[in-house]
């Protein structure tokens, strides 16, 4: 029997994500908060808000019925933004086969809870499916996984057996999926990055050049391996896929929502314009607030999520953040992790 699976969410990921399962052989149902582009998907095989350009796999069958996309499905995708996640799996787990697998492809730190998003999942899922939940995390721009070009990500999970399968499930000839038992470490990784995308971002759009952008990516990855370490990864997964793979591609690729909202605020323009402005979520704005607060709670020094957070929830001026940020007492580089 073919695998049934539900993509909860049609924004640019969500979508490749379906088209790619599809490839799979797999039975794909596609959950679209927005009623035109149910009628889109399925006529034209195009999202032609969120993805426009690249052809969805015909297998894929758009809906506006969430109950209806994950009743009776071996696998659901949450592919939603993360602050809306809670809400949308709590309206439809009732809804999951107790054998169903959860594979979490959304990124970000819950604001309020201060939780990943597998840590609202197994709030939200009886205990007995804890063991089928995984988290799929990477370098991975959608337009360029859409258009087969070659690409990497992890799958973490904390049951092998699952694992594996997960793994090869999501495999293709141009899609390279590893594999990780730390869940943490692969969500830290993916969360905070977007928030360092916006300052890196910051720092181009004021022209500060490519040493100050190199500083900065560098200096993010002891920051979030600091906190990682200290709510129980491993400091390596950092140095991985989903920690300084996406960093990197998130901080410098012209596909990256977060680095353009950054550049637009080096620029001199305000926040709230550039976000009315935008179709899709920029991660980075509402994980800032958390993963400030998370690195507070831990007292874990992470001075350019702090920065950030402070240039985009509390007005400060970026040139007087960078002033701070270069001001700070000197420190030898490597001091180990959560001090």
């Amino acid at each position: 029997m073919n695998m049934r699976i539900s993509v909860v969410g049609a924004g640019s990921w969500g979508t490749v994500l379906a088209s790619v399962l599809a490839e799979k052989n797999a039975d794909v149902s596609l959950w679209c908060r927005e009623p035109e582009l149910v009628e889109a998907i399925d006529r034209d095989h195009e999202n032609p808000l969120f993805l426009p350009g690249i052809p969805i796999h015909p297998k894929v069958k758009a809906t506006g019925d969430l109950d209806a996309a994950v009743t009776n499905r071996d696998m659901i995708v949450m592919a939603t933004p993360a602050q809306h996640m809670r809400a949308i799996l709590s309206s439809a787990s009732y809804r999951f086969l107790h054998g169903s697998q959860l594979v979490i492809a959304s990124k970000g730190i819950e604001n309020g809870t201060l939780k990943l998003m597998h840590q609202v999942a197994e709030e939200i899922i009886p205990e007995s499916m804890h063991r089928n939940i995984f988290v799929l995390s990477g370098p991975t721009f959608a337009r360029e996984l859409g258009m087969k070009m070659p690409t990497a990500a992890v799958i973490a999970g904390r049951y092998i057996e699952g694992l594996n399968a997960a793994q090869e499930f999501f495999s293709l000839p141009y899609f390279r999926v590893y594999r990780s038992p730390d869940v943490v470490g692969v969500e830290v990784g993916g969360a905070i990055k977007n928030v360092i995308a916006i300052g890196v971002g910051i720092v181009e759009g004021m022209r500060l050049g490519h040493n100050s952008q190199s500083a900065l990516m560098t200096r993010a990855i002891a920051e979030i391996t600091r906190l990682a370490v200290k709510i129980g990864a491993n400091p390596f997964t950092i140095s991985g896929l989903s920690g300084l793979g996406d960093l990197i591609l998130t901080c410098t690729g012209e596909l990256s929502r977060n680095r353009q909202v950054g550049i637009r605020i080096g620029h001199g323009e305000k926040l709230p314009d550039i976000l009315a402005g935008m179709t899709m979520v920029a991660e980075g704005v509402a994980t800032s607030i958390s993963a400030y607060q998370l690195a507070q709670r831990m007292e874990v020094a992470m001075p350019i999520v702090e920065t950030v957070y402070r240039v985009l929830h509390e007005g400060l001026d970026v040139r007087t953040a960078m002033s701070a940020l270069m001001g700070r007492s000197l420190k030898e580089e490597i001091y180990g992790y959560g001090d």
